[in-house]
């Protein structure tokens, strides 16, 4: 065992500051999950609580149930769904229309996390930069990885494997920091395919068509959620017996993923409004007759936030902007940490 392993690290809180502080990290986390390319697992990162709901889900996964685990999954579980509830039309807004705004906000979060990380790990060393290099190196290479999405979006995906290694995937998502489970789904060319399944359970549901649903559900739909079940537990268990026997090298490998996934969220870019022949998630865009955008051959009307992205050179009032908000971002989520600490 290389170093002592860090799920102490809010050992010192009481339970009411735990509590708030898993809810506060589910706050993030839920906000991240309505924001494409930000990952949960970061935003728990930036919170301070990322060990201790790695241990947590580890635990209750072997049924070893504590009351700090049920505590912190608690916390984190309620306070996200919560936030997805009342905030995903708003934030969705948003994103949408001040993407640069917003994203500039989300990388003082992010970097919020560094100072907490870097204090539990208590020896620095070799291995810990080493987990440093190679985690700063996976997650830059998943964000230049990210610009041949849109072609891998269109490939086709068939079979209960695939799907299922989608959904071990797309969990996985939700316990590394650093990496967007719809991210990763485009790079697999299954986010059309999954969106799609789930839609026509939906619409199937309403239509109380009970014989038709069985087929997006069975080849599709269930495999993934079959996966995501199996991802979510496998990778807390791997983590978590990472932390007990490699903790310099994991927690290095944290920060590198923590730091890395800020390259991912440079804030000057927004939407473009494709035009008719573009591809756009592996379909092709068409203009109907009233001049609405549509993705053919599903025929699903273009909005906004399904535009592409593309860079564009800031002001000197939007950098001075974008700096406000990191340092705010910054300042919030060390103030939240502060604020919960028992000293």
């Amino acid at each position: 065992m290389n170093d002592p392993r860090p799920e102490d690290s809010t050992a010192e809180l009481g339970m009411g500051a735990l509590f708030l502080r898993s809810g506060f990290g589910g706050v993030l986390m839920g906000l991240a999950n309505l924001v494409p390319g930000i990952s949960g697992g970061t935003m728990l990162l930036a919170a301070g609580v990322y060990p201790d709901f790695i241990n947590a889900i580890a635990k209750v996964s072997t049924f070893r149930f504590t009351k700090r685990s049920i505590l912190v999954l608690t916390g984190v579980v309620l306070a996200a769904a919560l936030a997805i509830v009342l905030l995903a039309g708003t934030v969705k807004d948003l994103v949408v229309g001040h993407r640069w705004l917003m994203y500039s906000f989300f990388i003082g979060l992010t970097l919020g996390g560094v100072p907490l990380i870097w204090s539990m790990i208590r020896s620095r060393g070799a291995a810990v930069w080493a987990g440093v290099a190679i985690g700063f190196a996976v997650m830059v290479a998943l964000v230049l990885a990210q610009g041949a999405s849109s072609a891998a979006a269109g490939a086709p995906a068939s079979g209960f494997m695939f799907f299922l290694v989608a959904g071990i995937a797309g969990a996985s998502a939700m316990v590394l920091p650093g990496v967007s489970g719809g991210y990763l789904w485009l790079v697999l060319g299954v986010y059309v395919p999954i969106l799609g399944a789930i839609d026509a359970c939906k619409n199937l549901v309403s239509a109380g068509d009970w014989s038709g649903l069985w087929q997006p559900l069975s080849q599709t739909v269930a495999p993934v959620a079959l996966g995501m079940v199996i991802g979510i537990v496998v990778v807390s268990n791997a983590l978590n017996w990472a932390l007990e026997h490699y903790a310099k090298l994991t927690l290095g490998a944290l920060l590198g993923l923590l730091l890395g996934a800020i390259v991912g969220l440079w804030p000057f870019q927004h939407g473009v409004a494709p035009t008719a022949g573009d591809t756009l998630k592996g379909q092709t865009v068409a203009v109907s007759s009233d001049g609405v955008l549509k993705l053919e051959p599903t025929g699903k009307t273009l909005e906004p936030d399904d535009y592409p992205v593309a860079y564009f050179s800031p002001t000197v009032t939007q950098a001075a902007g974008a700096l406000g908000l990191v340092l705010f971002g910054l300042g919030l989520t060390l103030g939240i940490s502060r604020v919960t600490r028992e000293r």
